[in-house]
């Protein structure tokens, strides 16, 4: 890439941003906020789907191949790039998802 000023400002940003993040207590942060986001979305996708009663099998569908595709990328990773923050931040946001998502089940079925 050229030697621009925009290119030199993202990586500034890019490389404070990553030693900031070095901090475990910052990083379980940012983990937890994932993980909570992705809880939130999997309730707002199940109460949006639910709104429209005809494209529940579909939304299904799709989420379930969206979280498994996540999956197997994640877990074909070799070991030393599990720990990479932003796709560790995306397996804990899926964790989240799926979580939600049994939640709601759990209440549609009491």
């Amino acid at each position: 890439m050229q030697n621009t000023r925009l290119n030199n400002l993202l990586d500034d940003i890019s490389r404070n941003l990553g030693q900031w993040f070095i901090n475990p207590w910052r990083r379980t942060s940012l983990l937890i906020i994932s993980f909570l986001v992705g809880s939130f979305m999997g309730t707002v996708v199940a109460t949006t789907a639910g709104q429209q009663e005809s494209i529940d099998i579909i939304i299904a569908a799709i989420i379930t191949v969206i979280t498994e595709i996540g999956s197997k990328i994640f877990y074909s990773l070799k070991p030393q790039h599990k720990h990479i923050l932003w796709i560790e931040s995306l397996n804990y946001f899926k964790v989240g998802f799926i979580y939600s998502m049994y939640v709601e089940a759990f209440k549609l079925g009491s």
